[in-house]
């Protein structure tokens, strides 16, 4: 299905926003120029603060685009801001008359200042499946030419999909836009300021965002994400920050498997949670039995339709940090784009370098065949996890009651830490960001209402620990091995885990001795919840960090529906 343009979308033309009006009025002048991927790719080399390397673009993907013969490249290297800023954002449907106003001519006044560069614009789908794209227009001056064309290789130039997409049914969602001015002057204190002036303002609404001020290319990916997450929702799915796979059973060599037949698993979690290491992890750290299929939708975006009962992506690409990649790491073969790299001769040859030397947060545009086989749709859930720091979880719990499994879902957590200049009283203070996505503009009780229509329709709920068990203390921790996590995983993919009450959390059941420790030996004896040091401290810690969720929830927009919100803290509760 397709978006609708602002001609079709609108019976009354009144009813638009005035962002959008200014937004379209700029996309349709004549002095904005339409640009393709290959033409771009030209600017983009010529911009300042952009370096051709010697590793080349991966030559499957520059092929299919349209890319010269040994298209290389290019290292985008920003200045003091190299990522996300969160203080920057600006909700346009959230201002009163008097701030919508103001808004509203400075972005008059940062399309005029716009308009005296050479501007170009793009086309892009959002969405990969044919029953969910989006189409959208992105418009900057050719001074941000890198930018644009790491939008259209983060997503998908609409030539690529035209013919499929103008052939589908027109969704009721507005076609997204999106604008961008490096180079805005304001000096207004209304806006976030770090020696020059920041916007991103948001009309979800009118499916608009405006990026002023602001060079690094997440601002433009997350803006899009969200217009797009929201338009899901608005069509009633969920909208899911988090990676997901597919696992088929039916081709493993022990015919014992069959009976599984396909399964997927989706993973939520905040970043340095071990998100994108369990949904492209080849084979669980060895633990999949031999001869099964993998298909992975994504590991960062994707939507639940819970109408049919599927999956669907929205990107054909990773957007991948690279400390980790060093010098002739296999995965730069399937490199598109970085951002903020080292560069070095090595060999004669201008190689970027990974590992985060030049700068933190290091990243690349990698194309999704990375992950090997991949699919633009996959089968609804079996399993979501919630990936959380949390030390007092066990390494693994199964949520039977659907109210606890979205209430911590809903107050996913993580914590400060030692190197954040915070006090002792701070550390033990939650920092909450439901379902793990920062980027959802609209009411929390939306994505409260369809992650319980997800588990409704069959989804069972885990929460995995990825940081440590309390051992002594909250900072003395028996250590949870990645491929501990991994082994629970295909534990809960082949049904090879039974369960038990967790006694002090109803609702809440942990793997039981003999089952888990046939695969992991001593797993029990080792996690027990009830044979913690300390244990005093640890139930006081227990109580506190819930009741912390307890009252995330309260202060959230949940509590416009009494009802609910009632249902979800019903269930955050500790029994000693």
């Amino acid at each position: 299905m397709a978006s609708k343009s602002s001609a079709e979308y609108y019976g009354n033309l009144k009813e638009m926003s005035t962002i959008r009006a200014i937004a379209e009025t700029l996309i349709n002048s004549d002095k904005v120029r339409k640009v393709t991927l290959p033409e771009v790719y030209e600017l983009a080399k010529k911009q300042p603060g952009v370096s051709t390397t010697d590793m080349l673009i991966y030559p499957k993907y520059a092929q299919a685009h349209n890319l010269p013969e040994g298209a290389r490249v290019l290292n985008d290297c920003h200045g003091k801001i190299l990522g996300r800023t969160a203080k920057a954002r600006r909700f346009y449907n959230r201002l009163d008359i008097s701030q919508k106003a103001k808004v509203e001519g400075d972005f008059r006044e940062a399309v005029y200042q716009m308009q005296h560069y050479p501007l170009i614009k793009a086309e892009a789908v959002i969405g990969l499946d044919s029953d969910l794209m989006i189409k959208a227009i992105f418009v900057a001056p050719e001074t941000d030419a890198s930018n644009m064309l790491n939008w259209l290789m983060n997503f998908a130039p609409y030539e690529q999909y035209a013919e499929q997409y103008e052939k589908s049914a027109k969704l009721p969602i507005l076609d997204i836009i999106l604008i961008a001015f490096n180079e805005w002057t304001c000096n207004d204190p209304f806006y976030n300021n770090v020696g020059a002036p920041q916007l991103a303002l948001v009309d979800e609404i009118h499916n608009v965002n405006i990026c002023l001020g602001m060079r690094y290319f997440g601002e433009r990916k997350k803006n899009t994400l969200t217009l797009a997450w929201t338009a899901g929702m608005k069509l009633g799915m969920a909208a899911c920050h988090a990676g997901i796979k597919e696992i088929d059973f039916t081709t493993c060599f022990d015919q014992q498997w069959h009976k599984l037949g396909k399964r997927s698993i989706a993973f939520y979690g905040l970043s340095g949670t071990g998100k994108s290491s369990h949904t492209n992890n080849a084979d669980n750290g060895g633990t999949l039995p031999p001869g099964f299929s993998k298909v992975v939708l994504h590991d960062d975006a994707f939507q639940i339709d819970l109408k049919d009962k599927i999956c669907r992506v929205w990107e054909p690409t990773l957007f991948d940090k690279t400390d980790s990649r060093e010098v002739g790491h296999p995965d730069w073969k399937y490199c598109l784009s970085l951002m903020n790299h080292m560069q070095l001769n090595i060999g004669n040859k201008n190689w970027p370098v990974g590992l985060d030397i030049r700068n933190s947060n290091g990243r690349a545009l990698l194309d999704r065949d990375l992950l090997g086989k991949h699919v633009n749709r996959c089968s609804f859930p079996m399993a979501l996890v919630w990936l959380m720091k949390d030390t007092v979880l066990p390494p693994v719990i199964k949520v039977t009651d659907k109210y606890l499994a979205v209430a911590l879902g809903a107050a996913l957590m993580t914590q400060r830490n030692r190197a954040e200049n915070v006090t002792e009283e701070e550390l033990k203070k939650l920092v909450f960001e439901p379902f793990a996505n920062p980027f959802r503009v609209y009411e929390l009780y939306k994505d409260v209402e369809a992650y319980l229509k997800v588990i409704g329709s069959g989804a069972e709920i885990y929460s995995f620990n990825s940081k440590g068990y309390w051992k002594e203390a909250d900072d003395i921790l028996e250590k949870i091995p990645l491929q501990t996590s991994l082994t629970l995983q295909t534990a809960i993919l082949t049904d090879q885990l039974e369960w038990e009450e967790w006694k002090n959390v109803p609702g809440a059941m942990i793997p039981t001795k003999e089952s888990v420790n046939r695969l992991i030996p001593d797993y029990y004896n080792i996690y027990n919840p009830h044979t913690r040091q300390n244990s005093s401290e640890y139930f006081d810690t227990l109580t506190d960090r819930f009741q912390q969720r307890v009252d995330f929830l309260k202060e959230s927009d949940v509590k416009e529906i009494p009802e609910l919100l009632n249902q979800l803290v019903s269930s955050l509760k500790i029994i000693i």
